[in-house]
């Protein structure tokens, strides 16, 4: 699949707003304990990825109620859906100059997703999971071949969308945001983009 990226402008993916705050010290002390002398782009990528997909539980696998938005306060909750565990991995891409990108994929409901395209590499868009593994679920830091937490079922209506956002998709964000608990949430989240 083509990835395309909504905004041609990659400075795009590399910016911060009230929701991808990679600016805000929680994010910046995060990604400087995920940095150390010498790792490359590569590194601290791996390192952003398997720190949010590793340590960060999903909220459905534990029973959470929290529906944390924000990428600063994913990370400090340690909660989040994959939509927001997407924005605290893109936040912390970002913070190490990585531009990264939204996308997602349609299955019994929108799964968010993270790109990104490390600096002097092939130059191509890699998409990563950082949902969580368990039990029939191995996602794990792969730019050569994807290795996401689900592969989609055309023959069941489900469909990786390609587009590449540098903002959240509104319909998720909305949901968010506007959810006081994971159960509500699941009452509002969009179930195709």
């Amino acid at each position: 699949m083509e990835l395309i990226q909504q905004n041609p402008e990659l400075s795009a993916y590399l910016a911060a707003d009230e929701v991808i705050d990679h600016e805000h010290p929680l994010v910046r002390q995060t990604a400087a304990r995920l940095r150390s002398d010498g790792v490359d782009a590569y590194a601290y990528a791996k390192a952003a990825f398997e720190f949010v997909r590793d340590t960060i539980p999903h909220s459905s696998d534990t029973g959470d109620v929290r529906v944390p938005w924000r990428a600063s306060d994913v990370l400090a909750q340690r909660t989040g859906i994959c939509s927001a565990k997407s924005h605290a991995l893109v936040a912390l891409l970002r913070a190490g100059s990585i531009p990264a990108a939204f996308c997602y994929q349609r299955l019994n409901v929108v799964h968010g997703l993270a790109a990104l395209k490390l600096p002097g590499g092939s130059g191509e868009w890699a998409r990563l999971d950082p949902r969580g593994n368990k039990s029939g679920i191995d996602a794990q830091f792969s730019l050569a071949k994807e290795r996401l937490a689900y592969e989609v079922r055309p023959e069941s209506n489900e469909m990786d969308y390609p587009v590449l956002y540098d903002v959240p998709h509104p319909a998720v964000l909305d949901a968010l945001r506007a959810a006081p608990d994971l159960e509500t949430l699941w009452t509002l989240y969009p179930a195709e983009l």
